[in-house]
């Protein structure tokens, strides 16, 4: 069984959009998102994935989520007819942390018949070894300390080496201030990242922020050699579920 994140309540977050990040950025999707993460960023945009009733890990906005309205349980062939019913040839899985449910992942791509999957992943948990050789990309996004994550749980050392041996793993670091890009200069040097495998993704739920960062970023992303990635979901559909 697969647990998932909702649109609305009984309804899986289960859909088809254009990729709005990283490298498939502008490609045609279909997503997947699940519910659960070990993670708390204090400027997570999916908070309904993981911040619910009773959950005191700090977040900027301070709301708490009803579970039963925000989180499904369904079947992986269920799952997977959904997604296939879509008509697309790639499939997203993202969250919430997937690999949190990395066996039950492997179960469900296993019943995709002709679709690659790209998954959407905090960084700190290994693939389970089903799913691993069934994927084609990895987009990493490690939480810098701007996020409010301990170091010791967001940024685990042999995970991080881990991924950048992988040539599949592309990484994906949120940036909201410009001395931040020091700290992905500092664990790309720590860790063997190649700064061609490293997007630089301003953090920001509306265009105008987006397009004020992004004045700053695109200059460091050129001076270090790393990507700039935009956030094409928010200037095509805002801050809203299943986009």
């Amino acid at each position: 069984m697969l647990t998932l994140a909702t649109t609305t309540p009984g309804e899986p977050e289960i859909f088809a959009s254009l990729q709005g990040e990283g490298p498939s950025l502008g490609r045609p999707v279909a997503f997947v998102r699940l519910s659960r993460c070990n993670l708390a960023c204090t400027w997570c945009d999916t908070a309904y994935t993981w911040r619910f009733e009773g959950d005191n890990r700090p977040h900027r906005d301070g709301r708490a989520f009803e579970r039963s309205a925000n989180q499904l349980v369904l079947d992986e062939a269920e799952v997977a007819a959904r997604i296939m019913a879509l008509g697309q040839d790639r499939l997203v899985i993202t969250g919430g942390e997937p690999l949190l449910q990395g066996a039950a992942l492997a179960r469900m791509v296993a019943l995709l018949a002709g679709m690659s999957v790209e998954i959407e992943t905090n960084g700190t948990v290994a693939p389970h070894p089903a799913l691993d050789s069934l994927v084609a990309q990895y987009n990493v996004s490690p939480k810098l300390a701007h996020s409010g994550n301990p170091a010791e749980l967001a940024l685990v050392p042999e995970r991080l080496a881990a991924w950048a041996a992988d040539p599949r793993a592309w990484f994906k670091f949120v940036v909201a201030e410009p001395e931040q890009v020091g700290e992905v200069l500092a664990l790309a040097e720590q860790h063997g990242i190649p700064p061609g495998r490293i997007y630089l993704m301003p953090e920001g739920t509306d265009s105008v922020t987006l397009r004020e960062r992004e004045r700053w970023l695109a200059p460091l992303a050129l001076t270090h050699g790393m990507r700039m990635s935009d956030r094409l979901h928010i200037h095509l559909y805002g801050d809203t579920r299943g986009t």
